[in-house]
């Protein structure tokens, strides 16, 4: 019997910009999708519950092994993230995930991504690309899909915590979901890093009437329709940005892309969203109570609250129940959300199948073989 060669696409950053790998509004709309294909359980990651985020390799503090790496700075880690997702989609994928923070003194972003592709039936490789800017837009619009159903839309004021990439690419969404926004507010840690990101907002939304810095969170919150926690953050609630009800405008959203707290019973006054209620049910089986903390998102603290007793599960809204009219979005111009994002490795799959087909239409990438006919079989 004869086996056919295998060939794959190799797909570079570059090739991947010019895939549109960027355009946030075309990842928006995939995102959507993808809310869909999580609400009606039309897809499978890691582990035995099929909603596993990935798994990951931390390395010790310390090692009788001279070559072994030792964690020692922030978000060290390996991480290998397989998922199946379905609906216009149809394809199984993995990103695999390395980060140090140290990478900074090295000219390196903290993470270096590559997500690989792979037929869903022999599990052949159909692409493997180039995944920094493919995660950064795709966890950016996530945020996207949150604020077209739950923003006002009268909103015109946008904080950003945070002025890193991802504060970019969920401002890129939300600028896209949000056409009324006109000021937006940022607050950072480095000097330096903040007037990047206004210069680069000024840059690339040349409309805005206003960019500015602020000192405090509380500057941040107030007055503000629509706020994306983009920092980083590590496993310790109490280095949070911790936000106040009081300083929030009725009617606004807090978008928690990242780390931010809250007081659990001014938090379960809001309404609260999730982008995938299994994943934040995983994470509550997978880790020790309490989980917030241990994983950063605030869906965590959601499902810590229920545990309390605090709230039940049903106060917690999978964003595609609302999508799918099964469930009300906003019924007042005052309700203020708090609407996490997970970040899963479908989303991934999704954008990368999106931005491989661009490619082979327009024949970008460079070909691989992985074998003329296999040597054993």
């Amino acid at each position: 019997m004869s086996y056919p060669a295998i060939d794959f696409l190799f797909l570079s950053e570059e090739d991947m910009i010019k895939a549109g790998v960027k355009d946030m509004v075309s990842c928006i709309e995939a995102m959507e999708e993808v809310v869909k294909c999580l609400n009606l359980g039309d897809y499978v990651m890691g582990g035995e519950n099929h909603n596993s985020h990935g798994s990951q390799v931390s390395f010790p503090k310390s090692s009788p092994f001279t070559n072994m790496p030792l964690d020692e700075g922030d978000d060290r880690r390996f991480m290998a993230m397989p998922a199946y997702i379905g609906g216009p989609f149809d394809l199984m994928g993995m990103k695999w995930y390395g980060s140090n923070m140290a990478n900074k003194e090295k000219g390196l972003p903290r993470s270096i991504l590559t997500v690989m592709l792979n037929d869903k039936d022999t599990g052949a490789p159909l692409a493997l690309m180039s995944a920094n800017l493919l995660s950064a837009y795709r966890t950016g619009a996530i945020p996207g899909v949150g604020a077209k159903y739950l923003v006002r839309k009268d909103a015109k004021v946008c904080g950003i915590c945070g002025p890193g990439v991802m504060g970019k690419t969920s401002l890129a969404a939300i600028m896209a979901a949000c056409p009324n926004i006109d000021t937006v507010k940022v607050k950072g840690r480095g000097k330096a890093s903040l007037m990047s990101f206004i210069e680069y907002v000024g840059k690339e939304y040349p409309k805005l009437k206003e960019v500015k810095a602020v000192e405090t969170v509380e500057e941040l919150i107030r007055d503000t329709d629509v706020i994306s926690f983009a920092n980083s953050g590590s496993t310790d609630p109490s280095t949070y940005p911790f936000v106040k009800k009081e300083w929030i405008k009725p009617g606004a959203v807090l978008i928690g892309v990242s780390a931010f707290d809250m007081d659990s019973n001014e938090l379960k006054t809001c309404s609260l969203v999730v982008d995938n209620i299994k994943l934040y049910e995983a994470w509550a089986e997978e880790f020790t109570y309490p989980s917030f903390g241990a994983n950063n998102i605030i869906g965590s603290k959601f499902t810590d609250m229920a545990h309390e007793g605090l709230i039940d599960m049903e106060d917690i809204t999978d964003l595609g129940d609302i999508i799918f009219g099964k469930r009300p979005g906003r019924t007042s111009n005052d309700q203020i959300f708090v609407y996490s994002v997970g970040g899963m490795p479908v989303e991934d799959v999704a954008w990368g199948k999106v931005c491989y087909e661009n490619a082979k239409k327009l024949g970008l990438g460079t070909k691989l073989r992985l074998w003329n006919e296999p040597d054993m079989h």
